[in-house]
C-alpha cells in the first residue's frame, strides 16, 4: 500500500490529522500531513500554490486524501502530477470539484448553508475566519469537549483567493481512481450535498462514516481503518465520469 498524504481543509492545518496519523501508523501504514500555503497569510495565493506545496511533499507514489476544501487542492495536484506519482484520490467530506467550479461556487450552490453564520470575512476581504462561538457546533459537535476546545484554538484564517478560483479538470483527473467518504452527521457540507456530488460515481467508490465534519478528531481510529481499507482495495477506487 502506498503512503498516505493528508491534506486539510479551510481554517485547519496539518495538526488536525495528528491522531489519525498515529492510528494509521499503529496499523502499519505510513502517513503524513502538510500545511497548505496560507497558514501564514500572504496575498495573491492561488490553487497553483496548493499544487506546488503538495507535489513538493511527494517522493514516491502516494494516496492523496483531501478534506473539505482540500478536495480542490488534491484535484489540482492530480492534474499537475507526473503520471504514476499519485495512485488514488480520497475525498473526505470534501468538495469533489466539477470542471469550471470553485470551492466558493459549490458552497454557494448548497441548498442549506449551516456554516455561513460562523464565517467572518476580514475587513480587507482577502481572508476569512470562523467565529469560535459558532464554529464549534458546526465543525466539532461530535468531538469530546477538550478536543473541540483545542481545535478551535488552532483554527486560523483562510485566504479567499484559492476558494474563488475556478479549477480546470481534464481526462488526467477523471482517469485517476477515487473514493469518497461521506460523513452522515456533517454540519458544514450537508450530507445531501455530499450525496449529490457523488451521485454518478461508480458503485463501490463511495462509503459513509457516522461522523461530523472533523472525523480525524471525533473518530480517528474508525477513519484510519477506512483509509487503509480503501487504499488496499482496488475495487473501492474507480475513475469518475468526465
Amino acid at each position: 500500500m502506498s503512503d498516505l498524504l493528508l491534506v486539510h481543509g479551510s481554517g485547519y492545518g496539518g495538526w488536525c490529522w495528528d491522531a489519525t496519523i498515529r492510528a494509521l501508523e499503529a496499523r502499519g501504514a505510513r502517513a503524513r500531513a502538510l500545511d497548505l500555503p496560507g497558514r501564514i497569510f500572504a496575498p495573491g495565493l492561488s490553487l497553483a500554490d496548493h499544487t506546488l506545496a503538495i507535489l513538493g511533499e511527494i517522493r514516491a507514489p502516494v494516496t492523496l486524501v483531501g478534506h473539505s476544501a482540500g478536495g480542490f487542492s488534491i484535484a489540482g495536484a492530480a492534474e499537475a502530477a507526473p503520471p504514476g506519482l499519485i495512485e488514488r484520490l480520497v475525498f473526505l467530506c470534501a468538495y469533489a470539484p466539477r470542471d469550471g467550479a470553485s470551492v466558493a461556487s459549490m458552497r454557494r450552490a448548497q441548498a442549506r448553508q449551516p456554516l455561513r453564520p460562523a464565517i467572518r470575512l476580514a475587513p480587507d476581504r482577502l481572508s476569512y475566519s470562523f467565529d469560535p462561538d459558532l464554529a464549534g457546533e458546526a465543525l466539532f459537535h461530535d468531538c469530546p469537549p477538550e478536543i473541540r476546545a483545542a481545535a478551535l484554538a488552532r483554527m486560523g484564517p483562510e485566504p479567499v483567493g484559492p476558494q474563488e478560483e475556478r479549477i480546470r479538470l481534464s481526462a488526467r483527473y477523471h482517469a485517476l481512481p477515487k473514493h469518497y467518504i461521506r460523513c452522515l452527521k456533517d454540519r458544514a457540507i450537508p450530507p445531501e450535498t455530499q450525496e449529490a456530488m457523488t451521485a454518478d460515481w461508480p458503485e463501490g467508490s463511495v462509503s459513509t462514516l457516522p461522523a461530523g465534519h472533523s472525523p480525524f478528531l471525533s473518530c480517528p481510529e474508525a477513519l484510519a481503518k477506512r483509509l487503509i481499507s480503501v487504499a488496499a482495495n482496488p475495487l473501492s477506487c474507480r475513475p469518475t465520469p468526465g
